[in-house]
């Protein structure tokens, strides 16, 4: 699959994230350092509901822009941190305080970020350009 595809997808799932509130969307081009996946899409929300939202949404938005569904899905039984494996690409939606534990943007710290705000394809509803919990 060609790269450009999957950080068109990976970008529309942050605009997608960021349309229904989730928190501090950031796109990681892990690809060079991580053999299993190009990209991580990492968002939260403040409760459970909204994770669940942002989740369904995130596939939605991807299937309509010509991508894939996720090949596995994991944690929509307790909405902590749902993980949407579409193979080129991750999306972890978490809530906001299981974020926060586990760091995950500590441990990529030095891998790129993907400016998704930029990149092609509006997603509808879209919302403002920046919104932070922190």
């Amino acid at each position: 699959m060609e790269i450009d595809r999957t950080a068109d997808w990976a970008a529309t799932a942050a605009r997608a994230a960021d349309a229904k509130n989730g928190i501090d969307t950031v796109v990681l081009d892990v690809g060079a350092v991580l053999s299993i996946t190009d990209h991580f899409v990492i968002t939260s929300a403040t409760n459970s509901r909204l994770v669940r939202t942002i989740a369904e949404d995130i596939e939605a938005q991807v299937v309509a822009a010509g991508g894939p569904r996720p090949v596995r899905m994991e944690g929509l039984d307790d909405l902590r941190w749902v993980l949407m494996d579409y193979a080129t690409f991750v999306v972890h939606v978490f809530l906001d305080e299981t974020r926060r534990y586990y760091e995950l943007e500590r441990l990529w710290a030095d891998v790129p970020r993907l400016d998704w705000r930029s990149a092609a394809g509006p997603v509808t509803g879209a919302a403002p350009a920046h919104r932070s919990g922190r």
